[in-house]
């Protein structure tokens, strides 16, 4: 990673013994560590050069921190979701995930329950530490504000990771607690809404001291917290502040309101924020695709930054096809589900079936279909990764299941092979290509969705239009699909406003499909029970592993507390609902 444009990126290596950051592991608990103190000097506080270099190695750690089986970009959690299969070569095959994945068996003492909890709680103390250092600065140094807010939005960011896990969570928002404080911290102290009042509050304060643009890239701008604060809006909106339920009991208008303050185009425009001419250039690997204009935030990975390996993203390692004589040894998980394949389905006027899109397999051979689709998702019979010397098919190399998790393979997430931007370790893959963590066409999705919820349906439906007037100009990567594969592609935008929070919800799910957002929207908008049990019923005729499937409400929404964590809280936690 080069310092001067890849922030995120950058080596900890030499930076770690500067962070009077206490870090985690596996073994030591939260409430467990020492905090040290006093390890910069009086002349070292005041250093911008030292306190840049701590506030460095909190952003670093949003990289150092995650793995093949704890992505903070949340694949990992989203197989709960009707998108995804989890995928591997059997149900034993990352188990606890399987059972994540049909809500049975999941137990509060999972290595995953608590991995994730663990790391992203690393994250938080590597950004307090640097909260403090800024705070102890004098007032002279003239990005102390900025950094502030920087700092500011990677805690709430942090927090916003925690919360949509486990609802439940301790705060850590004075970045200068002593060890005991630690121990008296409760993960009910705040309810629901007020938690998400706390992340709000740290957005707020980031969005008004960061500037429009940013030279160094993975700083976040304000439109970069615009987006997320909006979005923290969004969920704070649905309210679930109920103890013994996660029921929506209401529907916020103050805050949606303030999700359309947050999305106003101006804000964005300021900094040079828009839609990408085609969808696809999101989740191009090139150089000159990364840090576009519909990416407001992205963590930065890289492959030439001095060491053997880079920064790459192996985040993603897990989801390479085993293709034989090409990738042999990828492990095939996250596969979209053939429900999300039927999802972009769409009738003469190039519209979804909303309501019964499940009806039937699609087929592409005689059905049209949304152009996202070939840019989402591998299907037999089309080129994966668009290379037209690995046409997929519905063998082995497609599915290390043999058939058991289907053979489409996710796209977003992947590289072509022959691209040179694929790289492997001993173990797994990994590839230099940024992860958005908010990119624009979700900021017009949030608004669309406040707008629908708020009456305004012509607003919202026009918002819809440009999302769905996008994708039918994405065709770059699509040329020649229809006289070499057979693909008939048709998207058209809508001619009225009817049923618009509906068509919203399903514009959201076709545009950010695979993108991990799925699981918790439906819980957001209250609908996760109805939902996956019907996608458990319809699955069970053709994959086994859904037999037994159950989602039970006002358990499943959210993980349990870890064990591990409720053991060492000294009684000031709770487990959440359900009856762990």
């Amino acid at each position: 990673m080069k310092r001067i444009n890849k922030l995120l990126s950058l080596s900890v290596s030499s930076l770690f013994a500067l962070s009077v950051a206490f870090c985690f592991t596996a073994c030591d608990n939260f409430l467990n560590q020492d905090v040290p103190q006093g390890i910069l000097s009086g002349d070292q506080v005041n250093d911008p050069q030292y306190i840049d270099n701590i506030c460095i190695s909190a952003y670093a750690v949003f990289i150092s921190a995650e793995d093949v089986n704890s992505s903070f970009s949340m694949w990992n959690f989203d197989v709960r979701s009707d998108d995804a299969y989890k995928g591997g070569i059997s149900e034993n095959d990352g188990d606890v995930f399987h059972q994540l994945e049909i809500s049975q068996g999941i137990m509060t003492t999972n290595w995953n329950i608590n991995d994730m909890w663990v790391r992203l709680y690393n994250c938080l103390s590597r950004v307090n530490a640097a909260i403090a250092a800024l705070e102890a600065m004098d007032n002279s140094y003239e990005l102390k504000a900025q950094r502030l807010g920087e700092m500011r939005f990677l805690r709430a960011y942090g927090h916003f990771l925690l919360k949509r896990l486990y609802k439940n969570i301790p705060f850590v928002m004075d970045p200068n607690m002593k060890q005991e404080d630690y121990h008296a911290l409760s993960n009910t102290q705040y309810t629901n809404d007020e938690g998400w009042q706390l992340i709000a509050d740290d957005l707020t304060y980031a969005y008004s001291v960061l500037p429009p643009t940013q030279a160094e890239k993975g700083r976040p701008t304000q439109a970069s917290a615009a987006g997320l604060l909006a979005k923290v809006y969004l969920y704070k909106a649905y309210r679930q502040d109920d103890p013994n339920s996660h029921a929506v009991t209401e529907i916020n208008k103050e805050d949606l309101e303030k999700v359309l303050l947050y999305t106003e185009e101006g804000i964005y425009t300021a900094g040079g924020y828009g839609l990408e001419d085609d969808f696809h250039n999101n989740f191009r690997p090139e150089p000159q695709y990364e840090n576009g204009k519909e990416s407001l935030w992205a963590m930065q990975y890289s492959t030439n930054d001095g060491t053997k390996l880079g920064n790459c993203n192996w985040s993603y390692g897990l989801m390479v096809p085993g293709i034989e004589g090409v990738t042999d040894g990828g492990c095939d998980f996250y596969k979209p589900s053939q429900n999300i394949v039927n999802a972009f389905r769409t009738n003469a006027e190039g519209l979804p079936y909303i309501d019964n899109f499940n009806d039937k397999d699609f087929d592409p051979a005689t059905e049209t279909a949304d152009p996202r689709l070939w840019l989402t998702v591998g299907i037999p019979g089309f080129p994966y990764e668009f290379n037209p010397d690995l046409i997929m098919s519905r063998t082995h190399n497609w599915s290390r299941s043999n058939g058991l998790y289907g053979y489409n393979v996710t796209l977003k997430h992947n590289v072509d092979p022959a691209s040179g931007y694929l790289i492997r370790s001993a173990l797994w893959f990994g590839t230099p290509m940024n992860r958005i963590v908010v990119r624009y066409a979700d900021v017009l999705l949030m608004r669309a969705e406040a707008l629908a919820q708020l009456g305004r349906n012509d607003e919202a439906i026009e918002l819809v239009n440009r999302l769905r007037n996008r994708a039918s100009r994405s065709l770059g990567m699509l040329a020649g699909y229809d006289v070499n594969y057979g693909a008939k592609i048709r998207v058209k935008p809508y001619s009225d406003n009817s049923n618009a929070l509906a068509r919203v919800k399903m514009e959201r799910r076709l545009e950010l499909a695979m993108e991990s957002e799925r699981f918790f929207d439906l819980v957001r908008w209250g609908e996760a029970e109805q939902t996956i049990n019907k996608y458990y019923v319809e699955e069970a005729n053709d994959c086994r592993i859904y037999t037994s499937a159950h989602f039970t409400a006002n358990k499943n929404e959210y993980l349990p507390i870890p064990h591990e964590q409720i053991a060492a809280s000294n009684g000031h936690y709770t487990q959440n609902i359900g009856g762990w």
